[in-house]
């Protein structure tokens, strides 16, 4: 069987620096935002290229932290409106919500199933104050139009990358001083992924730096003085430990997937297979690989039978979800076509060239 994914062949090369890892963090005695997490949060800006780094609980936290950040500066506040693809995954839309602001959902490109430029700029009223992006399976948004809207319109940009470690803009931004505050999530199965959950945010703001450090914190800067009122959400030392060791490897592991991807792309050939768009760029780091097709459930059988495992990510869009019934009514037609016809291949630096041409010729069958 290939797995979609499989996490013990991911973390086995790490196991004995895992162990040395834990043997440490015991000895030093400190659990909570120690020296790892602050190491780890170094490293990542360096890596980012960004200023500040807060390492945070989950990627979730991530986003609910910088609205809320935003909300503490004046930049946002309660009620305000937040431009959100309406084909992401639920918890992009959940953060706004637990922030007190208002989704506003707008089409994604059928191409690249990120969010179409074009419609934003027909959504924003008086009351709009920001456009959360979502790199959705790990391919960079349009930034730059996207940028350009937020400045014409003083918008501010808040970037989902849980799924987009270390994805490269190829492109020179024509938009000066531009600011995107970046919320990441290093769930396990990231491309970037803890041994459980723990998030980051990313931003060269020094003042939005300094609350999102202290909200991150019951609102403290410094012990039992509070001056916010915050949360406790902070990345777990230990994870923060783990992370340490992955992290120098992202950029081969990234590579590795994109290999994965420039053999899918090149070699399936099925005209009922419909397959990703990619420019070969590094503004896509292939957290997912993802296909679509009419017949779904057939071919995620078919790929089954044959000993291939896959998922779905997502099979309900969230203006369809139970918990929205307000928006049950929508008509969101190509988001809705995206989550009628997605299948995910198997993707990660672990699998074998065996494994993908295996893939490759069971797709081919089809």
């Amino acid at each position: 069987m290939i797995k979609f994914l499989d996490l013990k062949k991911i973390n086995e090369s790490y196991e004995s620096d895992f162990q040395e890892k834990l043997k440490s963090v015991l000895e030093n005695s400190w659990y909570i935002l120690g020296k790892e997490t602050e190491t780890f949060e170094n490293a990542f800006a360096e890596y980012c290229n960004s200023k500040y780094c807060i390492g945070v609980g989950n990627g979730f936290d991530a986003l609910v932290l910088i609205f809320k950040g935003y909300i503490q500066l004046g930049k946002l506040q309660k009620g305000d409106e937040v431009i959100v693809p309406a084909n992401t995954f639920v918890a992009s839309i959940l953060a706004i919500l637990e922030a007190g602001l208002i989704p506003v959902l707008i089409e994604p490109k059928l191409e690249t199933y990120n969010i179409n430029p074009d419609l934003i700029l027909e959504k924003i009223t008086s009351k709009t104050k920001a456009i959360l992006v979502v790199h959705l399976y790990g391919q960079l948004a349009e930034m730059n139009q996207i940028h350009a809207i937020a400045v014409q319109n003083n918008l501010v940009v808040i970037e989902d990358a849980a799924q987009a470690h270390g994805a490269i803009s190829n492109q020179k931004s024509a938009i000066k001083n531009k600011q995107s505050s970046v919320a990441y999530s290093f769930y396990p199965g990231k491309n970037l992924g803890a041994l459980g959950d723990g998030g980051a945010i990313t931003t060269n703001d020094p003042e939005l730096a300094k609350v999102l450090f202290s909200l991150r914190n019951y609102g403290c800067q410094k012990k039992y003085h509070n001056e916010f009122v915050g949360v406790n959400s902070r990345l777990d030392e230990l994870q923060a430990a783990f992370l340490n060791l992955k992290l120098p490897n992202l950029n081969e592991d990234n590579q590795k997937r994109r290999e994965v991807a420039r053999r899918y792309l090149t070699e399936i050939k099925n005209n009922k297979i419909i397959l990703p768009f990619w420019d070969f760029s590094h503004n896509h780091v292939f957290h997912l690989f993802v296909i679509r097709t009419e017949n779904r459930n057939e071919l995620q059988n078919y790929l089954l039978e044959n000993g291939i495992q896959t998922m779905i990510h997502y099979p309900i869009p969230p203006h369809k979800q139970k918990a929205f019934l307000h928006w049950n009514d929508l008509f969101f037609p190509i988001t809705e076509k995206i989550h009628n016809e997605v299948l995910s291949l198997p993707m990660s630096p672990a699998l074998t060239n065996d494994e993908v041409s295996f893939v490759v010729e069971i797709l081919n069958q089809y």
